[in-house]
């Protein structure tokens, strides 16, 4: 068989081949029995027997074990299934997340209402009073003043649905093409002369389709979040996003300023690694923060200049099912805004408890404070002001994640105890295809090798991952490197023998899945539109940058087609399998299994 030949049959298996149903079953008892533990007993007994809803609220406390290890093995088979799709629960996600938000947003409403009189609000006494006006004070440092221009040159496209065009049809090109969505609030700070001067070309377009197409507000709709709820999150407007995200990068860079990078999340892990080790720093995380962000706390703590563009830009209507409402959140998670907004108002609350109490924002062991959203990474000293201060701006701890009493601290996607890295896996569904299998073998092996010290990978699982091989066709056996992602089954040197790269080249080419965009050919406008808007959008905030990780992810989002390419338009959530090969510059072997 030709060599053409052979990689068709190939191609063919990926897309086609099935895994048995009950496989999946099978690698979840392998999983809890490598972990040999009571918990992973306990898991495996809920799981078995279908014990769904007690299973999806286990937890497990680090004040209850005694050493790493018990706790790392018992933490993992707690969380293998905390986000598993597939549990059966006596109720129903959305409606756990519809009560959830109804309830911030009463809470969003009694905010507003402290506000209108702070005078008589009883949490505003004692330091709260200074804190407040501090705050307010750190915010207009941070953000100073605002142009016109800095907007407009930062505005750029969503990857998501708006009010008017569906997620299937949300690429860049089609809503330059097909976008006219605004409020009528917006539409008032921002008229059609403003845009015509800013963006000719695109006004054009925007004036064939009917532009402006007054919205309303934005739309609640839910998306999944874990095995035990939905998110709510809002379908903006389509302009207004295009306008919100240009705000929220001209926060993001003011806050990097004052050494806070919303690009990037190690500074975050780094401080949790520490906290872990000498318990001086403690993590929070809030409770459903950015639907606790009041209109009143927002339009008290910023400069009026910058509370007039962001109100005017979020939307202040929105459609809860059938029904009109007014909103008593500032903005919630589908706004361009939302994440940089709080980030600002946490780090300024946070940095104004340091100062308060006379701490450092660094030491000689590192920085002291860090935000990146609603994880927030403070002295312990620090947090019962904090707490307070966070109180009465109407947001909530969340207990079960926030961490300051034990070993134990997370932040960002980082777990460690006592310094030793303890992050989970989760399995997120049943394994389906060959792709799922690679992606739960692969996560496997990392685990092994983060509970072997990195000097090898933990025997322990080395039946489970061969149990996982065996699902896959030999000649779909894609021996990898790390570096490739989950195109195949990592694997060390010796267990690949990779193919040598030649003619000077450093490396060796490895064979491997790929899964990229399904496109269509089109001649339609938005494509020379989007073309055009790339480099302003995409040189100026990124490649220009001084930070080198962050202009390599600029440039490598260009070079592999992130946006739209040529005269072909990307079909959005449908994606094709492709085989390739890839050069491996240098291989890190995981080491043996030990």
């Amino acid at each position: 068989m030709s060599f053409a030949k052979r990689k068709f049959a190939k191609l063919s298996l990926v897309r086609n081949l099935r895994v048995a149903s009950e496989a999946t079953s099978e690698l979840v008892l392998d999983f809890l029995e490598s972990l040999d533990c009571p918990r992973s007993l306990t898991v495996y007994m809920l799981f078995k027997y279908s014990e769904h809803e007690q299973l999806a609220d286990l937890v497990c406390d680090p004040l209850a074990y005694r050493n790493v290890s018990d706790f790392r093995d018992a933490y993992a088979a707690s969380k293998f299934l905390s986000k598993y799709k597939d549990l059966s629960l006596g109720y129903d996600l959305d409606d756990v997340a519809l009560t959830k938000f109804n309830k911030f947003e009463l809470g969003c409403k009694h905010t507003n209402s402290r506000f209108k009189d702070l005078g008589a609000d009883p949490l505003f006494n004692g330091p709260v009073v200074w804190l407040h006006n501090a705050v307010k004070r750190k915010i207009a440092q941070i953000l100073g003043e605002i142009s016109a221009e800095e907007i407009f040159e930062l505005a750029d496209w969503g990857p998501g649905a708006s009010t008017l065009i569906k997620r299937r049809d949300a690429s860049s090109a089609k809503k330059f093409q097909h976008e006219a969505g605004i409020t009528r609030d917006l539409h008032s700070l921002i008229p059609s002369a403003c845009l015509e001067v800013a963006y000719p070309l695109w006004y054009r377009r925007l004036s064939e389709n009917g532009f402006p197409n007054y919205q309303v507000g934005n739309k609640i709709v839910t998306v999944p979040k874990d095995a035990t709820a939905n998110r709510v999150i809002a379908i903006e407007p389509g302009i207004n996003l295009w306008f919100q995200l240009a705000i929220g990068k001209v926060i993001q860079r003011r806050l990097l300023r004052f050494g806070i990078d919303l690009r990037d999340q190690v500074v975050n892990q780094e401080m949790a690694r520490r906290g872990s080790i000498d318990s001086y720093l403690a993590t929070i995380d809030f409770s459903s923060a950015s639907d606790s962000i009041s209109t009143g706390i927002v339009e008290e703590l910023l400069p009026p200049r910058w509370f007039l563009i962001l109100d005017s830009a979020r939307s202040r209507y929105g459609f809860r099912g059938e029904t009109l409402v007014k909103w008593e959140k500032f903005s919630s998670m589908g706004n361009g805004f939302t994440f940089p907004l709080e980030s600002l108002i946490f780090f300024a609350t946070a940095l104004c408890c340091l100062e308060y109490l006379q701490i450092s924002p660094t030491s000689a062991s590192g920085r002291n404070l860090s935000v990146y959203g609603d994880d927030v990474v403070i002295p312990v000293r620090c947090l019962e002001l904090f707490s307070l201060m966070s109180a009465f701006y109407g947001f909530t701890l969340n207990r079960k994640k926030s961490h300051f009493s034990s070993e134990f601290r997370e932040s960002c996607g980082a777990y460690f105890m006592r310094g030793v890295n303890v992050k989970p896996i989760y399995l997120k569904g049943k394994l389906s295809d060959v792709t799922s299998v690679f992606r739960l073998a692969n996560a496997v092996r990392r685990l092994s090798h983060r509970f072997a010290s990195r000097l090898g990978c933990d025997t322990r699982f080395q039946a489970m991952f061969d149990h996982c091989v065996a699902l896959v066709p030999k000649s779909l056996r894609f021996r990898i490197s790390d570096q490739l992602g989950d195109g195949g089954l990592i694997s060390n040197f010796d267990e690949a023998t990779p193919v040598r790269a030649r003619h000077c080249i450093e490396g060796y080419f490895v064979e491997h899945v790929v899964f990229t965009a399904k496109r269509r050919e089109s001649e339609i406008e938005g494509l020379l539109l989007d073309s055009l808007w790339v480099p302003l959008a995409q040189s100026q905030e990124y490649i220009l940058e001084k930070r080198y990780h962050t202009r390599h992810a600029a440039v490598k989002a260009l070079i592999s087609g992130s946006r739209e390419r040529g005269n072909s338009l990307p079909l959005m959530d449908r994606v094709d399998a492709k085989i390739t090969r890839s050069l491996v510059p240098q291989w890190y072997d995981l080491g043996p299994w030990v």
